[in-house]
């Protein structure tokens, strides 16, 4: 298995995929899982509710859209892994998070979920074959294969740490 390449998913994925480092899945697994729970598990609660800008989402936001979008992409990879020709329809990210009410939550009971969301999209891309990895499906309107998500996965996560550490901490 390989890095996705030209024509696996659509082209805006390919900012992502390029931040994720590594040659297939398994590398991103034990290159990013780690310390990416770490990185969620050490925000301070005095950032919590921490947004840098009017109408900026704040930092418990940002890690319930790190939960959500990482559940969809989990969701798209099973679906196409198991040859699933059905076209899902893309989401919206701003009403998502306007609905989530993370607000309400703790950091902890957000931090928690981040850390159960990870280890079940990681021990779902663990369980694919180097078939199943290859398979495409639709999305939004877009080809893309499940190897193509596996990174899109990373580099989304990858994408809002860095935006959590440029301008939140």
């Amino acid at each position: 298995m390989a890095r996705p390449k030209e024509g696996d998913c659509a082209s805006f994925y390919h900012n992502y995929i390029q931040k994720a480092v590594g040659e297939n899945p398994k590398d991103l697994i034990e290159k990013y899982s780690v310390a990416l729970n770490q990185f969620i598990n050490h925000l301070p609660e005095a950032k919590a509710d921490y947004a840098y800008a009017e109408n900026k989402w704040t930092v418990k936001d940002v890690i319930q859209h790190l939960i959500d979008a990482e559940r969809i992409f989990a969701y798209r990879a099973l679906r196409f892994a198991r040859k699933d020709a059905t076209n899902l329809p893309g989401f919206d990210e701003n009403s998502f998070a306007a609905n989530a009410n993370a607000g309400s939550r703790s950091l902890q009971s957000l931090q928690e979920e981040f850390k159960a969301v990870r280890k079940s999209t990681d021990l779902l891309l663990l369980s694919f074959t180097e078939e199943q990895l290859q398979q495409k499906g639709m999305g939004n309107n877009n080809s893309i294969t499940v190897n193509a998500i596996a990174f899109i996965t990373f580099g989304h996560l990858l994408h809002h740490k860095e935006i959590l550490e440029d301008r939140y901490l």
